[in-house]
């Protein structure tokens, strides 16, 4: 049996209890394929597994949903995909290792235009953006948003996708280089949530109105203060916790500010279905390609270092898109 090389851990913690190792490599078995990783993406849902926030389905587990490579063989069934293929996906355990078998559900294929590595970066982050922005809630050229952690990997493709769509796009970062990166990146506003009353600014640039949604992914250091930045019957979308768990929320603090609508959206329910995965990955084929939103690479840390990229990321030293590199 071949071998290849993944990152897994056998306890929750710290970014200290990874583990580089060798790890067996079968052959695909039916409606499975392998593939050769050129990428894989970091998002702070591997935090949340290798913390124990979200409990892991076996221990020891090899943790990452995201990544695009090239097809090295075909698992018996398998009649959409061949050996050559350029796929990505987004949603599939496993990510962190060099060569690995994925169900074929889970994969799209990567039009000629768009790099793997390109792939493996904007994946969930951008079929994130896709579903907030045109599901969660449509939006559309009346449409006022607060989005936080503007200069972050769902935020910096959001804050592209939200202008070209015609909305008053404000956001919030914490230091003023990631103000000045999201404004680069579509914001027609960005509050540095450290130095500003990110609530009155809110209120100021609305006119006093409030914005008709919010997109937190910060969770507690931003609760309920979000909520004091909609208008009435306004959308408080929570689709994160990277500062840790909503505590003490009661539908009652939606009836004080006006009637308000709470969703806690995932990707993975937005799709959970084949055809919505393809449509949601090809909105955003389309929209990269139209150059309208453009993925920028940040940061990239070898795949065996990925103790220091979880590192980093708590720390929010990194902004945009992060890739690991097998």
């Amino acid at each position: 049996m071949a071998k290849t090389q993944a990152v897994s851990f056998s306890r929750t913690g710290g970014p200290e209890v990874f583990d580089y190792v060798d790890v067996d490599l079968p052959p695909p078995s039916v409606g499975e394929v392998q593939i050769r990783q050129a990428a894989v993406g970091l998002n702070f849902i591997d935090v949340y597994f290798r913390n124990g926030t979200y409990k892991a389905p076996h221990l020891p587990f090899v943790t990452g949903k995201e990544g695009a490579g090239t097809v090295t063989a075909v698992g018996p069934g398998v009649e959409d995909f061949k050996v050559g293929d350029r796929v990505a996906y987004a949603g599939a355990d496993g990510a962190y290792s060099s060569e690995r078998n994925i169900e074929t559900w889970h994969l799209v294929h990567v039009p000629d235009g768009i790099k793997l590595e390109t792939a493996a970066a904007m994946m969930l982050k951008g079929m994130t953006a896709e579903y907030l922005l045109n599901r969660t809630f449509k939006v559309g050229p009346e449409t006022i948003l607060l989005f936080h952690a503007a200069a972050g990997g769902v935020g910096l493709i959001a804050g592209q996708w939200a202008k070209a769509l015609g909305a008053t796009v404000i956001g919030t970062a914490g230091s003023e280089d990631k103000v000045e990166l999201a404004l680069a990146h579509g914001y027609d506003h960005v509050i540095n949530y450290k130095s500003e009353d990110f609530v009155g600014r809110v209120r100021e640039i609305s006119g006093g109105k409030g914005v008709d949604v919010v997109y937190d992914s910060i969770g507690r250091d931003t609760f309920p203060q979000s909520l004091d930045c909609l208008k009435p019957r306004g959308l408080f979308a929570s689709f994160g916790q990277s500062s840790g768990p909503i505590e003490n929320f009661t539908l009652s603090a939606l009836a004080q500010r006006g009637s308000l609508f709470a969703t806690r959206p995932t990707l993975f329910t937005y799709i959970a279905a084949r055809q919505e995965l393809i449509d949601s990955a090809n909105a955003l084929f389309d929209v990269v390609q139209s150059n309208k939103v453009r993925i920028n690479v940040n940061q990239t840390y070898p795949l065996r270092e990925v103790g220091r990229a979880h590192a980093d990321l708590e720390a929010r030293k990194t902004t945009g898109t992060t890739l690991l590199i097998p």
